[in-house]
């Protein structure tokens, strides 16, 4: 039997990678880079996995919200950027044979009306998303199904 799907927020800066970005890749699939807390960390390393649903939230931009649907495209691996002296992501603690951080592909389904914190906090049924959290600041969450539903019909209603 396989194991239940789960669902994301993933956020990303737009100048850094948008949704309009990760289609226009290669297979519409991105490295989710730069990830640097360890609870989101854990998120990709200990249960996303292969085909969980992603909510692709445009963060530190004049308007945040959901900018499209993606899905994750890969198992865990090691974030290259950890280890590029160069990088703004470059960890001088990690070494390549115990790398601090990883990283999953994801792969962009289709961009999506923005659907902004104030649409979202509008919905009763979104109430209690992490991303609505005073103080949140991850960079990747939890979305239970019921919530993913929630903002599939919200996208549906116009």
């Amino acid at each position: 039997m396989a194991a239940p799907r789960n669902f994301w927020l993933m956020k990303s800066e737009p100048d850094e990678c948008s949704i309009d970005d990760a289609l226009g890749a290669p297979n519409s699939t991105v490295p989710w880079v730069g990830v640097r807390n360890y609870q989101a960390r854990n998120f990709m390393r200990d249960t996303m996995q292969i085909g969980d649903g992603v909510l692709f939230y445009h963060s530190g931009c004049a308007e945040p919200g959901i900018a499209g649907l993606a899905e994750v495209a890969s198992k865990p691996y090691p974030d290259p950027t950890q280890f590029d002296a160069a990088s703004p992501y470059f960890d001088p603690a990690s070494r390549t044979h115990q790398p601090r951080w990883i990283l999953v592909d994801v792969k962009a389904v289709r961009r999506t009306r923005l659907v902004s914190l104030a649409a979202m906090r509008a919905r009763d049924e979104l109430s209690d998303m992490q991303v609505l959290r005073r103080g949140n600041r991850l960079s990747i969450t939890p979305v239970s199904p019921d919530q993913w539903q929630a903002v599939l019909r919200l996208l549906a209603s116009g």
